[in-house]
């Protein structure tokens, strides 16, 4: 195969020329001066005579540390489909590598200098080695101070020698893995070089100054509060509520009063008064313990105010509480609002400190299960953290009902629908309903304290003694027996009305059928009403308006029947626990009236819950899963029967009726009304039990003087320690509420509905109880 090509010239380099042509290329003519060659000649050119115009150099740029340092394969120089787009110069440097770079070498020094690139791996190396150039300068710093301690300190520094000498045996071992100084400066020194070069390979001659935080772009982050079925202080792990704790225990035997833990300046601390001083100390005490438990609890916000800032934070004792003794605590003025900064002000607080004597009543691990189960339906309010004997929870800008709220017609309504949702929201385990009704469980665990108590103060009216006159502690000794009579006596009636209970019923098994998750507490003090800070809140429309009633203070929540839990709420209607002189008297005038009953019971079977998620319990939602009982005999129909709805009744082609849709509503109708008449008399048919466990928790609440507190067995079930005396003897003059005669009203109360249920007769029962019984018709 031959060829022809151009003949150089003598003194003349041959210009480079492809092998291969290309489609642009234009046809040349043979020179003349030239004579044909018989092979291709492609000859290497000399730097020092390019023509630029006929090769230009390409725009040359070095490789950053990021595409040094990438790990991904390098693009192939080739490509079979597209050839025609590969320059001359790829061709020459595939022909010829050598002569290729030493060409890019020469472009690269014609080529005027470009700053390099910055990546963003530079970046973040230059960000490395300024932190650690600074830690190593640091470093530097803290052993130069160490050698001039060391020269100024020699004589100890002979004193630690001798004493290391004289322990070198046991400390061998120990010393075995450290570090001396010479070979630490060794270590920085060889830091030191290693930051040298990594700042030569960057291209850095000084060391970069960057914020120890990498440059990234912020992120808005989103509220944790929309996947959580309650939001705030409390903590959550796999679904379960976690509640910080500790051991500490809080001292408010001296803080019972209703006033004086208010914040105090300057000017109001100090007073003439010896009795108002030795209260404010006793205060101030009180309140610098709630700080040291709210920092030990770590409290959102509350460990930005100071441990001895007892006088600036105010505490207030809130009145109703009969169980516990509950504060609102309120932060200093000057932390109130939103913090600067980012940081997160001290919020109100609810404080409950339990009694002195319900240790041995409330099982408090059972009262924290139930919490957790209610704040996974967002129930009540946030638990915060607790102590031994007592617990802080979120504070509710709400205000308490009174007893004249019960009677309006719209609150009672409104109170309906929260024990429908109660009731239907919160499913009961397993073992719960095996146990039976709370209410009989409690009086059978009480039992053996009670019967004691009793029969102590039975054992002082027989005897003749009547106490002092005038003395709150034995007021109730004017009325006679606490029970009305002598304790077997009631003992018997109560447990021949017990088992006419269960023969109403069937049996157990049937009465745990009907059982639902009740409050078992309902009286106005347990109720609040919470006001909207937002004149836009839904809780201001009709429909949801029913939801500014919160519900506290679940310590007895259990497993009931409806008709006990609307018999202990009825029964609530009788008492007003603020009143100064009566507190503990039971007014049955005050009870609802048939009517006022109808309405709220009506309002319960109409109301349809609603559930925001769907975690939550499904009951059914149609009345006719509340239980129905007859004038003689209870329903057998379980509480958590399916729902009679179907698709068909929302079909527009539906099957009408037998008889219609007006036979169908009316038909309805007055299977509504079956509902509310059973519910009614299951709500008398449960009271007498109502008032049994209330005199015995009476009872158990009571501090009777003379009477071993101590004497049931150690180890008996509900016996906790912790608990503070409610009020030193010698010191209170403030009498509290009357247990003992509050038990006594309520057992007027048992002997009446005995009477009404026909298991008893009126004229057979003591003078005593017929002067003073407790009778209702309805």
């Amino acid at each position: 195969m031959s060829s022809s090509a151009p003949n150089p010239t003598p003194g003349e380099a041959l210009p480079p020329r492809s092998a291969i042509k290309h489609d642009d290329d234009k046809e040349r003519a043979p020179d003349s001066s030239t004579s044909s060659m018989k092979a291709v000649q492609i000859a290497e050119p000399e730097p020092d005579i390019i023509n630029p115009e006929e090769n230009i150099p390409k725009r040359q740029f070095s490789a950053g540390l990021a595409k040094r340092l990438s790990g991904r394969s390098p693009m192939p120089l080739t490509n079979p489909s597209r050839p025609p787009l590969l320059s001359q110069a790829s061709l020459e440097a595939l022909s010829d590598p050598l002569g290729g770079i030493a060409r890019q070498q020469s472009q690269e020094d014609l080529a005027p200098p470009q700053p390099p690139r910055r990546h963003r791996i530079d970046v973040v190396g230059e960000r490395i080695i300024a932190q650690v150039a600074d830690w190593l300068e640091h470093e530097k710093i803290k052993r130069q101070n160490r050698k001039a301690t060391r020269a100024h300190g020699s004589r100890r520094k002979h004193q630690k020698e001798d004493a290391e000498s004289s322990q070198s045996q046991s400390t061998t071992l120990a010393r075995r893995f450290s570090v001396d100084s010479q070979s630490s400066e060794v270590s920085l020194d060889r830091l030191q070089r290693i930051i040298d070069d990594s700042m030569s390979s960057l291209g850095l001659t000084s060391v970069p100054h960057h914020s120890p935080r990498l440059g990234r772009k912020p992120q808005r982050r989103r509220s944790i509060a929309l996947h959580r079925t309650a939001s705030s202080d409390t903590e959550y792990h796999d679904g379960d509520v976690l509640v910080p704790g500790c051991d500490g225990v809080l001292d408010n035997s001296k803080t019972l009063g209703y006033t004086g833990g208010g914040a105090t300046s300057e000017e109001t601390a100090s007073t003439t008064n010896r009795k108002e001083d030795k209260e404010r100390k006793a205060w101030l005490s009180f309140k610098s313990e709630i700080i040291r438990l709210a920092h030990t609890l770590r409290l959102k916000g509350w460990r930005r105010v100071p441990l001895d800032g007892g006088e600036a934070i105010s505490v207030e004792r809130l009145s109703g509480a009969l169980t516990n003794a509950v504060y609102v605590v309120t932060p200093p003025r000057g932390m109130t609002g939103k913090a600067e900064g980012g940081k997160k002000n001290p919020a109100k607080l609810l404080l409950r400190v339990y009694g002195p004597q319900v240790e041995h009543i409330i099982d408090r691990e059972n009262e924290l299960s139930v919490l957790r189960r209610l704040a996974r339906k967002k129930i009540g309010p946030r638990l915060l953290g607790t102590f031994a004997n007592g617990r802080f929870e979120q504070y509710l800008n709400a205000i308490t009902l009174t007893s004249d709220d019960l009677r309006d017609p719209d609150t009672s309504k409104q109170i309906a629908k929260r024990m429908r949702e109660l009731h239907d929201g919160m499913e009961l385990l397993e073992d719960e309903k095996d146990g039976g009704p709370a209410v009989l469980k409690n009086w059978d665990h009480w039992l053996t304290r009670v019967s004691q108590a009793i029969s102590f103060l039975d054992a002082k009216i027989v005897a003749g003694d009547a106490g002092s006159a005038g003395s709150t502690a034995d007021a109730w000794k004017q009325q006679g027996f606490i029970c009305g009579t002598d304790w077997p006596t009631f003992k018997a009636m109560f447990d021949r009305y017990r088992k006419y209970l269960f023969d109403r019923y069937g049996g157990p098994k049937v009465i745990r059928e009907h059982l639902v998750f009740c409050h078992n507490d309902t009286q106005y003090g347990n109720i609040l009403r919470v006001r909207p800070d937002d004149k836009k809140s839904p809780l201001l429309q009709p429909h949801y308006e029913h939801k500014q009633l919160v519900v506290i203070d679940f310590e007895y929540a259990a497993a009931n029947v409806r008709g006990y839990e609307f018999a202990n709420h009825f029964t609530e209607w009788c008492y007003d626990y603020h009143d100064e002189a009566l507190s503990f008297a039971c007014n049955v005038n005050k009870y609802p009236t048939p009517e006022e009953q109808y309405r709220l019971i009506k309002s319960y079977v109409n109301h349809r819950p609603e559930y925001p998620h769907p975690a939550a319990s499904t009951p059914s939602l149609s009345p006719l899963a509340t239980p129905t009982m007859g004038p003689s005999t209870p329903s057998l129909g379980p509480a958590t029967a399916g729902s009679t709805s179907s698709i068909a009744e929302f079909m527009l082609d539906a099957r009408v009726p037998p008889g219609g849709w007006k036979e169908e509503e009316r038909r309805r109708e007055d299977q509504t009304e079956d509902q509310i008449k059973s519910l009614i008399e299951e709500t008398r048919l449960w009271r007498p039990l109502c008032s049994a466990m209330w005199i015995a928790w009476g009872i158990m609440q009571a501090k009777i003087p003379g009477f071993d507190i101590e004497g049931i067995p150690e180890g008996a079930p509900g016996d906790q320690p912790g608990a503070v005396a409610a009020q030193d003897e010698d010191d209170g003059d403030d009498p509290g509420f009357d247990y003992l005669r509050y038990a006594q009203q309520r057992a007027m109360f048992f002997w009446g509905d005995c009477v009404t249920l026909g298991l008893v007769k009126l004229e057979d029962l003591p003078e005593t109880i017929r002067t003073n019984i407790k009778l209702t018709q309805y």
